[in-house]
């Protein structure tokens, strides 16, 4: 039985896959969603594919089966913002290629039409987290006043981690200076008769890493041990970025606490 024969170049097949799996990686989804996403999108147009991905880059092979040609590119994981609005979507498209028999050039504008799709406002999302971490506060035991503090200290801490991200700071310079600004603004409220120390604490949580660190973990139960472990590892060092910034603020402020 003769084999399904792609009619586009596999050359071509494998600039738009290694486009999409490198533009899906970045946004945050876990290995195997890229790997199966991308697997049927490259059915759809009668190629088999291999990927092997690590934390920042990813070997992807390609094979037309009815000529045996093969083709083998490294690729590079865009950086991106975590959005599952983008994830939903592409995951979509991968689908809609296979129930819709969707061309390699149809491919190509569908892709294009939505990762050029609007992001929220920064401005929307800065004040949604800032009320999300005044949550957490009164979660923990904050009174109302306690919820205020982290409320603006959240909003001063994540302006400021945006505005660096925007000039290329390093990543990890970004948490520890983000931490410490939050938490130190948090400090205010030992000027109150509030929850003050659960204000501080709390105040950097919006830092926590939580997609990557689920990520790590759905990795290595999926058997991508590596990518899991790199990234298990890079979220870690996060964490210990938050400290550090707190552990600034705690220091300047101890005799407050006492």
């Amino acid at each position: 039985m003769n084999e399904p024969q792609s009619s586009m170049p596999l050359g071509d097949i494998m600039d738009f896959c290694s486009e999409y799996a490198s533009y899906m990686f970045g946004c945050g989804v876990h290995t195997s969603r890229v790997v199966r996403c991308t697997e049927r999108i490259a059915r759809s147009l009668h190629v088999e594919v291999e990927i092997s991905y690590t934390l920042r880059h990813f070997v992807i092979s390609m094979r037309d089966p009815s000529d045996g040609t093969v083709l083998t590119r490294v690729g590079t994981v865009e950086l991106l913002p975590i959005s599952f609005l983008r994830n939903s979507d592409l995951s979509g498209l991968s689908w809609q290629a296979v129930d819709e028999k969707l061309t390699l050039e149809e491919l190509r504008a569908q892709f294009a039409r939505l990762t050029s799709k609007p992001r929220i406002n920064p401005q929307l999302v800065l004040v949604l987290v800032g009320l999300a971490n005044a949550c957490f506060c009164r979660l923990f035991g904050g009174d109302a006043l306690a919820m205020l503090v982290v409320f603006v200290a959240t909003i001063i801490g994540f302006g400021l981690r945006q505005y660096m991200q925007k000039r290329h700071v390093n990543h990890f310079i970004v948490f520890v200076v983000a931490a410490y600004v939050a938490s130190m603004c948090a400090s205010v409220s030992l000027l109150f008769d509030c929850t003050a120390q659960i204000a501080i604490a709390t105040s950097p949580l919006f830092l926590i890493p939580g997609v990557p660190l689920i990520n790590s973990f759905v990795d290595v139960l999926d058997g991508h041990v590596l990518v899991g472990f790199s990234r298990l590892v890079s979220t870690l060092l996060l964490i210990m970025c938050i400290a550090i910034g707190l552990s600034f603020t705690l220091l300047l402020i101890k005799g407050s606490l006492l």
